[in-house]
């Protein structure tokens, strides 16, 4: 993966190949990457590409480098290519903090001195990070054409994120979420906030994982936004009764999560 530098020109930004940017400098976390897939196709020009931001971007990808097998993104986002039911994305898996991960991706504090600083870390990224992604590809930006996913921790953050920055997110995958988190401190959060009027969710759980508990209280939250009045089309659950915890099941479903958001 080539390291490229931010610039207005995006003419080296090739479709179907990925590219490195980096490292970044995150204020009070340490130093990352990220790498951006450009889909293939010229369907749809890099300016009006929807874009997905996912979390852990170590498993974003292949296995190689990923603590236990990659999400293969590329080849998800790959597969919407020249259907015109979709507008396949630009995928940036943004890499994670290593032994901090927890403290970014966590609004509440989990336990004395972990988790917490998802405000602090999630600032840098809206107001730094995605304007430097956008402006280096010529990505467009707004709710409109900006997604954010995750899984577990990563999937609490999602949703978390898309609430809390309406303007900058029009979207969340959640995989098999964390929202016990905080003594399950996303409801109150997000039964407080209105429906962003941009917004398109999508949440999903294996019932083997946290032993059946993370599979309800996931549908619990999908029972909540589906108070929040949206629309057909604009909210899926998707419960997988047989799957775990682990990065093979979230590959599986990534495909139709995708599908999911990234309709016409």
């Amino acid at each position: 993966m080539p390291l490229v530098n931010a610039t207005a020109d995006s003419s080296w930004a090739r479709p179907g190949q990925f590219h490195s940017l980096g490292p970044f400098d995150v204020p009070g976390f340490s130093s990352r990457h990220a790498h951006v897939y450009v889909p293939s196709g010229d369907d749809v020009p890099l300016q009006e590409r929807p874009v997905l931001y996912l979390f852990d971007g170590q498993n974003c990808w292949t296995d190689w480098g990923s603590y236990s097998g990659g999400w293969y993104a590329h080849e998800a986002t790959e597969q919407l290519v020249d259907n015109p039911t979709f507008r396949a994305p630009v995928i940036v898996g943004l890499e994670h903090g290593g032994d901090r991960r927890i403290d970014e991706l966590s609004p509440w504090e989990m336990t004395p001195g972990r988790g917490g600083h998802a405000e602090h870390f999630f600032d840098w990224v809206v107001h730094h990070f995605m304007p430097h992604v956008q402006h280096a590809f010529g990505l467009p930006g707004g709710a409109l054409h900006t997604v954010v996913g995750g899984s577990s921790m990563g999937g609490l953050a999602a949703l978390w994120a898309h609430y809390r920055y309406p303007h900058a997110i029009g979207g969340a995958i959640a995989m098999s979420p964390a929202f016990s988190v905080g003594g399950k401190a996303l409801f109150p959060f997000v039964e407080s906030r209105p429906k962003p009027l941009i917004s398109r969710v999508y949440i999903d759980c294996g019932g083997r994982e946290g032993g059946g508990r993370m599979l309800a209280v996931a549908e619990e939250m999908h029972h909540v936004l589906e108070r929040k009045g949206y629309l057909a089309g604009g909210l899926m659950w998707r419960p997988d009764p047989d799957a775990g915890h682990n990065e093979q099941a979230w590959r599986r479903r990534l495909p139709e999560a995708l599908r999911f958001m990234f309709r016409r």
